[in-house]
């Protein structure tokens, strides 16, 4: 026994995922795409910051592979031990729905996810922290040929409930994501939601081929320290990141258009491209970088009304750009 709890040990440490984890492979033409499921006991992401639903551990079109797993450790509760391209319900103050209500040892909840126990003694959403949580909702999943349906029903003790359905589809060179979160209980749902992108585009690190093109004049709010650079509609990164480097800003200059709500991402190197549109206007825009992985995060509002539903999708297009260096442009 201790043996296989060392061999265990081991394979977390190296990022194995759990040998029972369940997954799906969906294709259509040229795309090709495995997922790991949402399971409260055995699935590959158990934290209590993402969305279960919809987790793409490696899409590839025409030899290029786009996203994978970028972070050294993995533990299923760990809050980004997660690959693809996931997403987050955040309420306007980067807190939760029924958080700042819940009394200590109350609960609240996180769509996607379940009901969560608030500890005593906290008084902010610890966003990237470990939460117990109390009822993990019932998870229906549909497997097709080209595509996965999930839905996530659940209700909580304070008056929250919803129905949230999530289709991963694969068409032609697209990858489409479609989401409906219908409101079945007696309190309003005020929410954002972003997709946090972890990209890889063919598994290369983050640097000067990494180019990215949105559909505006970017500004930085932050200070980018000489590691990338925000050029008209581009955002260039000046050299390679090093290991434990970040680069980290809001994004301000998009307007009230949903046609503001996208972006191109290339590495001019290997010839990955990547288009994603959205259907709704910005709400936010965040973007992030690691040494691995390259991550433009979309802030949409996704509040809903109790007996109402409300909709919104995200469309990826995969493309082949000239290839080259981006830093030469």
């Amino acid at each position: 026994m201790r043996i296989l709890v060392l061999m265990l040990l081991a394979l977390v440490q190296a990022g194995t995922p759990p040998p029972d984890a369940p997954t799906a492979t969906i294709a259509h033409g040229r795309l090709k795409a495995s997922l790991y499921l949402p399971d409260s006991k055995s699935g590959y992401y158990r934290g209590a910051r993402f969305d279960w639903a919809g987790q793409v551990s490696s899409l590839t079109w025409k030899g290029h592979e786009y996203f994978g797993q970028w972070f050294d450790s993995y533990d299923p509760t760990l809050h980004d031990a997660i690959q693809g391209p996931v997403e987050e319900f955040l309420t306007a103050d980067a807190s939760s729905i029924g958080y700042a209500e819940a009394a200590a040892g109350g609960t609240f909840v996180r769509i996607g996810i379940g009901v969560l126990r608030k500890p005593a003694g906290e008084t902010s959403l610890q966003r990237f922290g470990r939460y117990e949580i109390v009822d993990p909702g019932k998870w229906t999943t549909t497997p097709g040929k080209d595509r996965i349906t999930f839905v996530h029903e659940l209700k909580s003790p304070d008056g929250y409930a919803y129905r949230y359905r999530k289709v991963v589809r694969l068409a032609g060179d697209t990858l489409t994501i479609e989401h409906e979160l219908t409101n079945t209980g007696s309190k309003a749902i005020v929410t954002q939601v972003y997709n946090h992108n972890f990209f890889m585009l063919d598994r290369k690190g983050t640097g000067p081929d990494v180019l990215l093109r949105l559909p505006f004049a970017p500004k930085a709010a932050r200070p980018l320290e000489g590691k990338a650079e925000f050029r008209g509609k581009e955002i260039v990164f000046l050299r390679p990141l090093e290991p434990k480097e970040t680069v980290f800003t809001e994004v301000e200059g998009f307007g009230a258009a949903a046609t503001d709500n996208g972006f191109e991402m290339e590495n001019r190197a290997t010839g990955a491209g990547v288009r994603m549109t959205g259907d709704r206007p910005l709400a936010k825009l965040l973007f992030w970088s690691h040494p691995k992985t390259v991550c433009p995060e979309p802030y949409v509002d996704a509040s809903v009304e109790p007996g109402r539903t409300t909709a919104w999708k995200l469309t990826y297009t995969f493309y082949e750009p000239k290839t080259g260096s981006a830093a030469t442009r």
